[in-house]
């Protein structure tokens, strides 16, 4: 007798859907807290190189589906198989392909964090731009509670917003943050009350995508370099960034509409 075949609704997806200016990317495998299974974690990078070609899309929003979780992290059920022997090897490559993916993206990108954001969930978060967080929001990375060997690429976005000593705290005992202390440790940007969440979010977005696209990938580039040891041949390529905002079409058209007293209208070109 054959198995009954597992739906991509029932094993767990991730959906990207463009809408106007803005991309979501959700999680979905509510069953399990918006884990992210081997699928899922691979569907990733095409899905973020997707809202990249798109011309239109200005910011890229990650979120989970529902209000329980943003993502509980890696799919636990996976790891006798996934995260055993050199299949762990490969695993991580699958995680870091989907890091890469996020953390190198030109557009702005922002983190909708509701309820349980943990472990590689959390990591996919920390790869933003910018994090916004309901109240109900709790923090984790268990890797110490499971006996994971937690990949050493993966302290540089921790590192960027967390300094040194607390992430020591929280990888050593894998406790909870709430949403307040996440704020004042700088692991989130702002919290909102549960009920304002999603306006909110939607209105920083908006507010992004209405300002110059190619300003803003100037300095996106810019900030993210700094965080590193620059070379002489990255201060060209910044340099280079920042003098085509000011041969822009859009330069022109912020100083016409500066002078007009009227919003600008910004193509990214």
């Amino acid at each position: 007798m054959s198995k009954p075949q597992t739906s991509p609704e029932q094993r767990g997806r991730v959906r990207g859907q463009a809408e106007g200016a803005l991309f979501w990317l959700t999680f979905e495998n509510e069953a399990r807290m918006n884990a992210l299974n081997e699928e899922m974690w691979a569907a990733l990078p095409g899905l973020i190189g997707e809202a990249e070609a798109d011309d239109d899309v200005r910011v890229m929003i990650l979120r989970g589906a529902g209000s329980k979780a943003f993502s509980a992290g890696a799919d636990i059920s996976e790891f006798g198989t996934q995260r055993t022997g050199k299949a762990a090897k490969a695993y991580d490559r699958l995680n870091q392909a989907a890091f890469d993916a996020l953390a190198n993206c030109t557009k702005p990108t922002l983190a909708m964090i509701s309820g349980f954001c943990m472990g590689g969930g959390l990591e996919l978060a920390l790869c933003c731009d910018l994090r916004l967080a309901s109240d109900d929001a709790q923090f984790a990375i268990p890797a110490a509670k499971l006996g994971i060997g937690y990949n050493p690429r993966w302290f540089r976005p921790l590192l960027a917003v967390v300094q040194a000593a607390k992430l020591k705290d929280l990888i050593y005992t894998g406790r909870r943050l709430d949403a307040r202390e996440a704020l004042a440790i700088g692991m989130v940007n702002e919290v909102c009350e549960a009920d304002e969440f999603e306006a909110r979010t939607q209105a920083m977005a908006q507010t992004i995508a209405a300002n110059a696209p190619l300003s803003i990938r100037a300095a996106k580039q810019a900030i993210d370099a700094h965080a590193q040891a620059l070379s002489s041949d990255q201060f060209a390529e910044l340099d280079a960034l920042v003098e085509a905002c000011f041969d822009s079409d859009d330069y022109r058209e912020g100083q016409a509409a500066f002078a007009e007293k009227r919003p600008p209208r910004f193509r990214g070109r």
